[in-house]
């Protein structure tokens, strides 16, 4: 005698294939997800409608190029981005060359070569913690290492490889969190197909492993960029200029500079008559640069997906 009846099974399954039988629980989460999604999009198109047509009608007088182009300036009318751009830039930079590679090397030594002890369960929990700790407690961390301490002679102090080595600091938790779970997806099928023809544990995790994890782990590099453009708490401490200087150009990690988030937040206190343009234009030109970087980050995971 059976212990299931196969022919109510049968028919429960048939039913759930046909959406017959209804997921009322499943129903309130998907509810609960567009609420979460329509939320977020609530608060951006807010933001653009806060920001766009004064910064809109800064471009249309003064041309985007201007304003892009033109360095600091005490006066609005002549004021530009150029010097918080290449800051911006070369920050997302370094923190793409210093935080993937250590992050992924860390998730991959986690996942694949470290035991399951007590030690390995100790260290993801401070991972995780250290991924919610607040921006300024690591410009405080970056200031004592980079600027004012054991590494100032290879940084120079406040400058550029100061900033871009604090926030590569500040997403590598993210990174190797994310890259972490990306290994954890993939199949077990793999790994053992690959032991069973006589890999080594490197030639699986090099052939097979990194390959098919490669979408998320540069989904947690996106994530991080993003974190990192957006603060301005570490820049404070890092010394980022929120006046008339000379520098700012491409390929200078010793100099003196600035960035985006500094700049806004620097015109966002000065007389709104004046400023208050040049603010939301500066908001609209960070907008788009962040959304330039994670466009090409989503580009180079979705061709590693489809590589796969």
């Amino acid at each position: 005698m059976a212990l299931v009846d196969t022919d109510l099974t049968r028919d429960l399954v048939q039913a759930r294939i046909q959406g017959r039988q209804s997921d009322t629980a499943g129903a309130v989460f998907k509810g609960l997800l567009v609420a979460c999604l329509v939320v977020v999009l609530a608060a951006l198109v807010a933001l653009l409608i806060s920001v766009a047509p004064a910064g809109l009608e800064v471009f249309s007088v003064r041309g985007v190029s201007d304003f892009v182009l033109r360095p600091f300036s005490v006066r609005p009318e002549k004021a530009g981005v150029f010097q918080g751009i290449v800051g911006t830039v070369t920050c997302a930079l370094l923190v793409a060359v210093v935080a993937f590679p250590m992050g992924v090397a860390a998730a991959v030594y986690l996942e694949e070569y470290a035991h399951d002890n007590w030690f390995t369960r100790i260290v993801n929990l401070v991972i995780r913690n250290l991924a919610g700790v607040p921006a300024i407690v690591y410009g405080l961390l970056g200031f004592a290492l980079f600027v004012d301490g054991p590494f100032t002679g290879f940084t120079g102090g406040t400058t550029l490889l100061s900033t871009g080595l604090t926030l590569s600091i500040l997403v590598l938790p993210i990174v190797v969190i994310t890259s972490a779970e990306a290994i954890r997806a993939v199949p077990s099928a793999l790994r053992e197909g690959g032991y069973g023809v006589g890999a080594t544990r490197w030639e699986v995790t090099r052939t097979l492993v990194l390959p098919n994890a490669m979408g998320g782990m540069l989904t947690g590099t996106i994530l991080g960029l993003a974190r990192a453009l957006g603060e301005a708490a570490p820049l404070f401490f890092m010394g980022a200029k929120t006046s008339i200087f000379s520098g700012g150009e491409w390929g200078d990690l010793r100099g003196d500079f600035t960035a985006l988030p500094m700049i806004i937040s620097d015109w966002a206190t000065r007389p709104a008559t004046k400023w208050n343009g040049n603010t939301q234009a500066a908001i609209l030109v960070t907008l788009v640069l962040v959304l330039g970087i994670n466009t090409v980050g989503i580009v180079l995971r979705n061709h590693f997906d489809k590589k796969r």
